[in-house]
């Protein structure tokens, strides 16, 4: 039996920004272990500073949000929000063309929302 696709309005993606110190070796190291425990929840860097993952709906993004209350650094400052599918797609990455040549990214495309669940 099919699985029924959930509304574009229903499933989203968490988006998680955060201004993190780093003028200390400790605070160096405490931003990148914060950096890999997002990584390690399914998360993926956007941009510097801000990740994001997708969920299928709002009790699987408190879950997550949970998560990254008992993980952030102690000098930290995140916020997270939750975007439907519908606003996330309705998004554009605008870069500068000097942007593009000196920083290749990886990919500028938005992800695509996943269907599996």
């Amino acid at each position: 039996m099919p699985k029924e696709k959930l509304s574009p309005y229903r499933m989203g993606w968490m988006l998680v920004m955060f201004d993190l110190p780093v003028l200390t070796k400790a605070q160096r190291r405490a931003a990148t272990d914060f950096r890999k425990a997002l990584l390690d929840d399914g998360f993926f860097m956007v941009q510097f500073s801000i990740y994001t993952r997708a969920c299928p709906d709002l009790d699987r993004m408190e879950k997550h949000a949970s998560r990254i209350q008992k993980i952030i650094p102690r000098a930290g400052n995140v916020r997270a929000l939750f975007l439907t599918d519908a606003q996330w797609t309705r998004g554009i990455c605008i870069s500068g063309g000097n942007y593009r040549k000196k920083h290749p990214p990886d990919r500028l495309e938005q992800p695509e929302q996943v269907e599996f669940w």
